[in-house]
Parts: structure tokens; sequence; C-alpha cells
């Protein structure tokens, strides 16, 4: 039963977004490190990422038995009960937000509200089966973690927060895209509506190739702005320009199932690049409180 429950929680995803927040946190640290702030955080922002996901398989258990890749979840089986299922992320969630209010601060329990938010009613219950667009709002939700990472340490939203936001909201597009060129005929299965389904895997190309080259360019604001070292920016532009070749190599490939995997497992390497970079980075950040 401990299997299933951990399942139930998708701890790959968790662990991905952990490698941002750390990378937030180390940025904004520079150096002087709380590492039981940052142990804190990380739990907090992980039990609530976890009461998330839960909810959203509650949510989605009714498409879920309609796809090849989610069909064995355990809410689809019943191995575990919706009642049981609920009690156990509402548990996880306000522990979540506890130990964020009360060992972080006040604006990481926001931001984690805001993020938790936008993913379970605005992203998981509502948009994703009705818009094109519900990819664009859950890479908002997608982009909280680092800047949760970041405010921990210094309890102000200011620019290199904005930056991060929009560097990891950018990243969490075609990263999507290619999930959803992988699963097209899942999601065709399933009746949702992502880009390449309504427009088109073509069209969906364009978009994604359109999404790399804007998350390369702020990745590259980050330098500019004086909130990162040129170490980081020379790794964070090779990384991001062998992205964007591979998702170029989209408009010759015969094959897309195996394109769009090449182009999201190299999604993962890149972000996790980059949080590594930031996490890495030496250079002062300019006076912040």
């Amino acid at each position: 039963m401990f299997k299933e429950y951990l399942q139930l929680i998708k701890p790959k995803i968790i662990f991905g977004n952990l490698i941002s927040v750390t990378g937030g946190f180390l940025l904004a640290s520079q150096g002087i490190i709380n590492y039981e702030l940052l142990s804190i955080s990380l739990i907090g922002v992980s039990l609530v990422i976890a009461s998330s996901c839960i909810l959203n398989n509650i949510i989605d258990r009714d498409i879920d038995k309609k796809m090849e890749r989610t069909k064995n979840r355990v809410l689809v089986k019943g191995t575990i009960s919706i009642e049981n299922s609920i009690i156990y992320a509402f548990i996880l969630g306000l522990t979540g937000f506890y130990l964020l209010y009360y060992y972080v601060n006040l604006l990481s329990m926001l931001l984690a509200i805001i993020g938790f938010t936008i993913y379970v009613i605005v992203y998981s219950f509502y948009m994703k089966r009705r818009s094109i667009y519900s990819t664009l709002v859950g890479s908002i939700a997608g982009a909280t973690p680092p800047v949760i990472g970041y405010c921990a340490v210094t309890n102000n939203l200011d620019t290199c927060a904005l930056i991060l936001s929009l560097i990891f909201g950018l990243w969490q597009i075609p990263h999507s895209y290619a999930i959803a060129i992988l699963c097209l005929k899942d999601y065709q299965l399933a009746n949702i509506p992502v880009l390449p389904v309504i427009k088109g895997i073509s069209t969906t190309k364009n978009h994604i190739i359109f999404y790399i080259f804007i998350f390369f360019v702020f990745t590259s604001i980050l330098t500019a702005s004086g909130y990162a070292s040129y170490q980081y920016l020379t790794i964070s532009s090779l990384v991001s320009a062998i992205w964007f070749i591979i998702a170029l190599l989209g408009y010759r490939t015969s094959d897309n199932n195996i394109w769009a995997r090449q182009l999201f497992v190299f999604s993962i390497f890149t972000i996790t690049v980059l949080s590594i970079m930031m996490s890495l980075d030496s250079i002062k950040l300019v006076n912040f409180n």
C-alpha cells in the first residue's frame, strides 16, 4: 500500500521541481547558505506539490482510464479510495503551507498557494478539458517553485524573481508540447484539446521554436541584469542553443515520436543544467531585503 500512496504524489514531478527550487534558493543565497531554511523550503514545497498532484489525479481519473500512459494509475485501478486520497491531499497540503508560513516566510506561502490554485483549479479542473491555452496556464504554476526558492531567501519579489518565473514558465511550454506530441493518440482518445490535437504537429513545431527562442533570451537577461555570472551565461546559452537545434530538426524528421522524445529528454537536461549553474553562481546579488 505504501507504493500506491507514493505513486499518487508523482515523485518524479516533485523531484524535478525541487531542482528548480534549489536553483532559485542558491542563486539568492550567493554562497551564504542557510541549510535549515533550504531543507524546510524543499519539504514545504514538496508537500504542496504532492497535494496538488493527488488532486490532479482525482480530477483526471475519468480521462486517465482512456489513456495508455495513465490507465494503470492507482485511482483508475481503485487501489486507493477517493475519500482517502482527499484526506491524504488535505494533510500534505496544509502541512506544506504551514511549514512555508511559519518557518520560511509569508511570501513563499502565498506563492505556493498561487501555484497550487492555478494548477489544481484553473488548469486541472477547468482549462485542461476546455481550452487549447491550458498549457500556457499550467506553465504559470510550473514557474512558481524556483521563485519560492528565491523568495525564501530574499522575502522580496524583485526583478530577478520575475526573470526566474519567465525562464521556468517559458521552458514548461515546449517541454509540455513535446509530451503532447509523444502522447498524441492518448490525448485524442481522451478528447483533451492540446495544441497538436487541435492545430496539428506542424503548427506545434512552430510554437516550440518560438518559445525556446524566447526562453533563450530570458536566460541571457539573467546575466545582462547582473543577477548571474558569465559562466552561467556560457553554459546556459550552449544548452539552450542545442535544444533549439534539436527543435529545428523537427522540420526535417521522418519520425515525430523519436524527435519529440529527444526534445523532451533534452528539455529536462536543459532545465537541470540551468538550475545547477544558478546554484553554482558566485556573483553577489545587488542589495536585496
